[in-house]
């Protein structure tokens, strides 16, 4: 494992990367914690870096950032396949490759760092970790029906469904009620709520795009 922060406790390092394939204890509830630790020092690096960028730009900054595909690959440059303690099922099935087993394993160990030293030291590790990341992130131009479109055309799957469930208010300041429905890789739909029916939809189609990379989907 390719990992600069040291351990007092080496057997949080060792929790950390044991898969639940392996029994108890596993790193299921470090990686909870982990996930949560790891939202909030990403949304820092973000708020600070972008001092101008909406909350729903910064939200979708941070999806890019703290996806499953995204912390595999950070997972990777650790190298923390090596170390990985699986069940036969999962070793005989490469599950030391797996995106989601990397990504859980790498939450869980930010997790062991923040109880074997504190929130500081936590911060310190993310900070060296994902500053050239952050650095390297492009906010985007494209609106968020315009994303939302093309990532599912990336994957190949059917475009979103805008409806208009609502309209009320005043004619001078209508409230429009707008939902984004996709069918596949998961079912959602979501609605979103503005001054005219062009705007809701991008708030239901930003609201949609979250979900898909928070959910790693």
């Amino acid at each position: 494992m390719r990992f600069s922060y040291r351990f007092r406790d080496p057997n949080l390092a060792t929790l950390a990367l044991t898969h639940r394939s392996a029994g108890r204890p596993n790193n299921e509830r470090l990686e909870f914690l982990g996930d949560a630790l790891l939202g909030v020092l990403v949304a820092e690096l973000l708020f600070d870096a972008h001092p101008n960028a909406s909350e729903g730009e910064l939200s979708r900054l941070r999806a890019q950032l703290v996806n499953g595909q995204a912390l595999a690959v950070v997972a990777r440059e650790l190298e923390l396949g090596d170390d990985l303690k699986l069940g036969s099922g999962e070793l005989k099935s490469g599950g030391y490759r797996r995106d989601s087993i990397l990504a859980d394993a790498f939450e869980a160990l930010v997790a062991a760092v923040y109880l074997d030293a504190g929130y500081d030291a936590c911060r310190e590790v993310i900070t060296e970790l994902f500053s050239p990341r952050v650095a390297a992130l492009k906010r985007s131009s494209k609106d968020a029906k315009t994303r939302l479109q093309e990532w599912l055309q990336g994957k190949g799957l059917p475009l979103p469904v805008y409806d208009l469930k609502d309209s009320y208010g005043e004619d001078h300041a209508k409230t429009f009620d707008v939902s984004c429905t996709i069918g596949e890789p998961i079912a959602l739909c979501v609605e979103g709520r503005a001054g005219s029916r062009r705007a809701a939809e991008q708030d239901a189609a930003e609201a949609v795009l979250r979900r898909l990379l928070e959910t790693k989907a």
